[in-house]
């Protein structure tokens, strides 16, 4: 399937590592110019040299999108060689804490970065999109954001924050040629997933070798129909196949790539 993205430019926040990077790896070999975003220099810089060994077109960006007047910056820099007409708004975090331990501190930290940093983009670069006519706004959201947990609440409240503003933007952006869409993953196995469930899997009585602990731990933590962790290549092809021509008719849409974790048929 050609997604027809040659001639467009993207920037995916929070690309120097994990599914950011994965995704911005796969847009830049679907013919897309990238711009790599993170906060360390040469991360950022070596994904952008490695894409561009491999005959695409990247630039990197470094930045915090957490201020005002950083964001802005990564902005500008993004625009150096162009217009963006692909934003993936990606970067977040979260620290595993309990709702005893998230103070309110934590909460607003966490909300700021995970959602109002995306709005700052949103801010900077929507616009422009819809005054050409074109354009794609995806939002990396989360299974946790319907499904939420005990743990760390205050990432769970965030993520249906991302939910329920991509769903808002669509709306405003009828009839503009501009669509915005959430791709929502489940357990993903980026190193820091497989660190943490090797480094607990023994106690917990999950086995020895990686073989065992996966399994256990998808049994425990992560149930799903296909009884795995899913792979960062698959959410990358999600949001491949919302930035291209062929889903112009998906706008304000959840696309879960879970599994078949989130037991819901809506």
């Amino acid at each position: 399937m050609d997604l027809n993205l040659t001639g467009k430019r993207a920037l995916v926040t929070g690309s120097s590592a994990g599914l950011g990077e994965a995704t911005v790896r796969l847009l830049a070999a679907e013919g897309a110019a990238v711009v790599v975003h993170g906060r360390d220099e040469e991360r950022a810089e070596r994904v952008a040299r490695e894409i561009r060994e491999a005959g695409g077109t990247a630039i990197a960006v470094v930045g915090e999108l957490a201020d005002d007047d950083a964001a802005t910056e990564v902005a500008r820099a993004a625009l150096t060689d162009g217009p963006i007409d692909i934003l993936v708004n990606n970067a977040g975090f979260y620290r595993h804490v309990s709702w005893a331990e998230a103070s309110p501190d934590e909460w607003r930290d966490t909300y700021n970065v995970n959602v109002v940093s995306g709005v700052r983009m949103i801010r900077h670069l929507v616009p422009a999109m819809r005054e050409r006519g074109w354009g794609r706004v995806i939002t990396i959201g989360g299974g946790l954001a319907s499904q939420p947990m005990d743990a760390h609440p205050q990432y769970n409240a965030t993520l249906a924050a991302r939910h329920n503003l991509a769903v808002s933007l669509a709306r405003e952006l009828k009839g503009t040629g501009v669509t915005s869409n959430v791709v929502s993953p489940g357990a993903i196995l980026v190193e820091a997933t497989k660190e943490l469930v090797t480094g607990i899997g023994p106690a917990r009585g999950w086995g020895r070798t990686w073989e065992e602990i996966h399994r256990n731990a998808v049994d425990a933590l992560i149930p799903n129909d296909q009884e795995r962790f899913g792979m960062p290549d698959e959410i990358a092809a999600a949001v491949a196949y919302l930035c291209g021509e062929h889903a112009q008719y998906v706008s304000g849409a959840t696309l879960r790539v879970d599994g078949g974790l989130i037991r819901s048929a809506f």
